[in-house]
């Protein structure tokens, strides 16, 4: 356990430790380890986390944190460690003074960086009890929250569980939500691929055939390059994501199917275009080799002669890493913070 940073060796301990019942809130942060303690239950936002924890024999759910389901007052304890995004965060302080039973603990856990201490303060005024902290080491923090009495003003979600219209352009209105990267807006990448794909594919749009959108977000991608004649699978990691691009496709009349899977894991069959627009954002935390990973279920997945059409950030060296596994590789425009990468024939 040495070689654990503060945060996880803390969470370990306090995993250890808990009483029934007790509820475990986990998202991207978390790299899953430890012997599954069977008083504890756990909802997760990410599949491949979720997937990992059941494994290993945990009560775990898949779910966009939602958590109106579970009792009030039906919890002696709830750990989290912190999310990226505010609203998550928020969501979930607001949920823990409904769930948590007289005298239960928030336990929550984070760098400071990532205002750690900010959201132990909120907690406690809306908890209405009382915070003690502990430093862990370097600038990370565990904070308990005791709930006392009816508990006071909470923190603004941001109306995290609703889905609402987030961004347009000239062809459509796109859903989304917090809880989702850049969940508010179209990303500059996805519309410069958008722009170049009928040119990449030798083929106009709406595309016809199998289409399998890699990482879908809340479906843009999809949605732009599909019609009626599309054979359309997407997919993501993210359940607030799935949630998203499956409104959005139903609103344009799109028959899809919308899979929960880890960089296309679940996924068995093959197609004639893939697009895919990789999660390699800013602040987020991803494994390195997470290009192989989308690289490699590419391969997979794509007919001999089919394509698969990327975009990525100016600094990721896909064509180096693609070497090997596709015998076509082109570079096909580079925008000076984007680039396109067109592939074929996979090995």
């Amino acid at each position: 356990m040495s070689d654990m940073d503060p945060l996880t060796r803390e969470l370990e301990q306090q995993l250890r430790n808990l009483n029934a019942p007790a509820l475990w809130l986990v998202d991207e942060n978390l790299q899953p380890g430890g012997r599954a303690n069977p008083n504890i239950n756990v909802i997760g936002n990410r599949f491949d986390v979720i997937a990992q924890l059941k494994e290993n024999g945990w009560k775990a759910e898949f779910s966009d944190f939602v958590l109106h389901m579970l009792p009030d007052a039906g919890f002696n304890s709830i750990v989290y460690r912190i999310s990226k995004e505010k609203a998550v965060v928020h969501h979930i302080i607001r949920e823990a003074q409904r769930l948590l039973k007289p005298e239960g603990e928030l336990i929550l856990l984070g760098d400071k960086g990532e205002g750690i201490r900010t959201y132990a303060r909120k907690a406690e005024t809306c908890l209405g009890g009382s915070r003690h902290e502990t430093k862990l080491g370097g600038t990370c923090w565990m904070a308990g929250i005791r709930r006392e009495g009816p508990g006071g003003d909470c923190p603004d979600t941001q109306d995290y569980t609703e889905l609402r219209p987030a961004c347009r352009d000239e062809h459509f209105e796109y859903w989304s939500k917090p809880g989702l990267f850049g969940w508010n807006k179209i990303d500059q990448g996805s519309a410069f691929l958008i722009e170049q794909l009928a040119d990449m594919l030798e083929t106009p749009l709406p595309l016809a055939g199998s289409v399998l959108d890699l990482g879908c977000g809340f479906g843009y991608l999809a949605l732009n390059a599909s019609g009626p004649d599309t054979r359309l699978v997407c997919t993501d990691n993210n359940a607030a994501a799935l949630r998203a691009c499956a409104h959005n496709l139903q609103r344009a009349a799109l028959d899809a199917s919308v899979l929960a899977s880890d960089a296309g894991d679940r996924i068995q069959q093959s197609f004639e275009t893939i697009l895919c627009n990789p999660p390699f954002h800013s602040g987020f935390s991803v494994d390195g080799d997470l290009t192989d990973r989308f690289l490699m279920a590419a391969q997979r997945m794509l007919k001999p002669t089919g394509t698969a059409c990327f975009v990525v950030n100016q600094h990721i060296p896909l064509e180096r890493k693609a070497s090997g596994r596709f015998a076509d590789i082109t570079l096909w425009r580079d925008n000076g913070k984007f680039k396109l990468v067109r592939l074929r024939k996979p090995i």
